[in-house]
């Protein structure tokens, strides 16, 4: 049964979120406010609508994968308040340090760029650590905070979608095998295509390709021109209007003057970081195909059925203990003080966590309405075989940057694309499939990427 559409009205939500945000340049109020005018068109009454969104926000704990977001992004906050407290930042910079290059503009901009590339595991997560570590540097050479809040956001999700190993691989690879078992892949098996689809991804591409053009040329344009003037020439690091939303606690913890710097304690948390994720998605991937009944699971099958998020939190989790006990072993910090340190770091996080739990919330509500449908019916007649890839870059652009969601702009856009393509195949016409889900992975990273309500938006706004 199709889900029901709201029609026009489908878009209010969104679009009232996304204006007051501009508007305001507050997120929290304008996403509460979005999602509370969509459950009062879906109920017709303002004050079930009231108690429908109290019980959509609570309904998001419900779900497993969600609540792992929340979960190890209030973690991420322990996590990098001890890489800078135990010398591991400052480790890393004097590290880097000894190169004349990165002690330039253009030099710290390639440091950040780089680290974005080195962190792939998580959306949410590289933007939390290019961020903290980014951060001082570009503070110290006058470099605007938007400069860094724009590289945090280009090298996150691209990244993450031209190296599938993580969270974003593994809900793409569902959604594709799903539309093998339909018939819609023809002969072409998930991994594969989808492998074939990631040098066709124009948009990831692109986008990883600039950060590097913009920090080797310094090309800067409209309001990123106004901010860099006035970061260099005034030292106004922020704009006078804006608001950091994560606080000081977070931003600015120094190192401890007893704990030497030392770079090491900050590369083996990350590494291990990144080792655990990987090993996350091959141990819950093997486990879950077996639960399946599969004996003797292939690598396609352990990619489909890993958990992408409980890879994320073993790795945080995992990369968490390695951090504190480099910090306990220098026998500098009493446990009581550690303690404190985690308890810190996790309450300056709240902020994130309450606007991703509102993210949530309003992509919750726009799947109710059917906005994503909704949208990609507007142009489904247009669709011709020429046309195809551009109409479904475009349309999966608007849904994103309507819902604020690439996750779920895929699980909408692909079950309409791949029927779509593999019925202009059967016609006779010449119609690459992965060149459509380049199409459609691309065009919902770029509507993330232009959404003022998306995740990774907010988070990269507040990493920086």
């Amino acid at each position: 049964m199709a889900p029901q559409t709201f029609g026009w009205l489908s878009l209010a939500p969104p679009l009232l979120a996304i204006g007051l945000a501009m508007a305001s340049r507050q997120a929290v109020p304008s996403l509460l406010a979005g999602t509370w005018v969509g459950w009062v068109i879906a109920t017709g009454d303002p004050f079930r609508g009231t108690a429908a969104t109290l019980d959509s926000l609570v309904a998001m704990f419900a779900d497993p994968e969600q609540t792992r977001v929340v979960v190890f992004t209030l973690l991420m906050g322990p996590l990098l308040l001890l890489l800078q407290r135990g010398g591991g930042v400052a480790g890393l910079l004097e590290w880097v340090g000894r190169y004349r290059r990165l002690h330039t503009r253009r030099g710290a901009q390639f440091l950040a760029a780089v680290l974005g590339l080195g962190v792939f595991v998580e959306s949410t997560i590289t933007c939390l650590v290019v961020g903290a570590i980014a951060r001082p540097v570009f503070d110290r050479l006058r470099i605007a905070r938007e400069k860094l809040a724009y590289i945090c956001d280009a090298t996150s999700a691209p990244v993450c979608m031209l190296i599938p190993i993580n969270s974003w691989g593994a809900v793409v690879l569902s959604l594709l095998t799903t539309q093998a078992t339909l018939g819609t892949l023809g002969d072409q098996r998930p991994l594969p295509v989808f492998l074939a689809a990631v040098p066709l991804n124009f948009y990831a591409l692109l986008s990883v390709v600039l950060v590097f053009v913009v920090a080797g040329t310094g090309w800067n344009i409209g309001p990123m021109r106004e901010a860099e003037r006035r970061a260099s020439e005034e030292g106004a690091l922020v704009g006078s209007g804006a608001r950091p939303v994560v606080t000081d606690t977070l931003l600015v913890d120094a190192a401890d003057d007893q704990i030497p710097p030392r770079a090491r304690n900050l590369v083996l948390p990350l590494a291990t970081l990144v080792a655990t994720v990987l090993a996350g998605i091959a141990v819950t991937g093997v486990n879950g195909a077996r639960a399946t009944g599969i004996a003797t699971p292939t690598l396609l099958d352990a990619l489909d059925a890993a958990s992408g998020s409980t890879a994320v939190l073993w790795g945080v989790l995992a990369a968490l203990a390695v951090a504190a006990g480099l910090v306990a072993g220098s026998r500098v910090l009493e446990l009581g003080t550690l303690t404190d340190l985690l308890f810190r770091g996790a309450g300056a996080m709240l902020p994130i966590a309450t606007l991703l739990v509102l993210a949530f919330g309003i992509g919750a509500i726009c799947d109710t309405l059917g906005t994503g449908p909704f949208i990609a019916d507007l142009v489904t007649p247009y669709l011709t075989p020429v046309l195809l890839a551009p109409l479904v870059f475009v349309t999966s652009g608007a849904i994103a940057f309507a819902t604020g969601t690439s996750w779920g702009t895929f699980a909408i856009m692909i079950p309409l694309a791949l029927p779509v393509a593999a019925a202009m195949t059967l016609d006779g016409a010449a119609v690459s499939v992965p060149l459509v889900i380049s199409a459609v992975l691309g065009g919902g990273v770029f509507g993330d990427h232009c959404s003022p309500i998306s995740d990774t938006t907010l988070i990269s706004s507040m990493a920086a």
